[in-house]
């Protein structure tokens, strides 16, 4: 099966949900800003479709690190960011770091929401949940 960016992203942004939101971000979680919290998720299932690597970036407030924002970098040199408007204008994302993938400590439920959701917007056949 093939896909377009615009449909992978199309079939993300629809499967946002609070039950995909991480806990810690959930307080600013709303319609409004269906991005919120998301990232690690969403980069994790970008990276289950596209591959490439993983990016990390450190959030900043006043100066002072706040929290880390995850997306994707494919072949190329290509970055893909489904969530950076999550951020209000005093939240500065720093620069990226490959993070090598290893097993998910935290949000399984919401990676395996997210992940189904994405595979059935895209009309992949969904079996049992996934592992990351």
């Amino acid at each position: 099966m093939v896909w377009t960016l615009s449909d992978v992203e199309r079939a993300v942004r629809a499967g946002w949900g609070a039950d995909t939101c991480a806990p810690e971000d959930l307080p600013k979680w709303s319609t409004r800003n269906p991005a919120r919290g998301q990232c690690g998720v969403t980069a994790l299932v970008l990276h289950d479709l596209l591959g490439g690597d993983l990016l990390r970036g450190e959030v900043r407030v006043g100066g002072e690190q706040v929290d880390y924002h995850w997306w994707n970098l494919l072949g190329g040199g290509v970055e893909v960011d489904l969530t950076r408007e999550q951020f209000a204008a005093d939240e500065i994302v720093g620069a990226g770091v490959v993070i090598v993938r290893g097993p998910l400590s935290r949000m399984h439920e919401q990676y395996a929401l997210l992940h189904e959701r994405v595979l059935a917007g895209l009309e992949v056949p969904v079996s049992p949940r996934a592992e990351p």
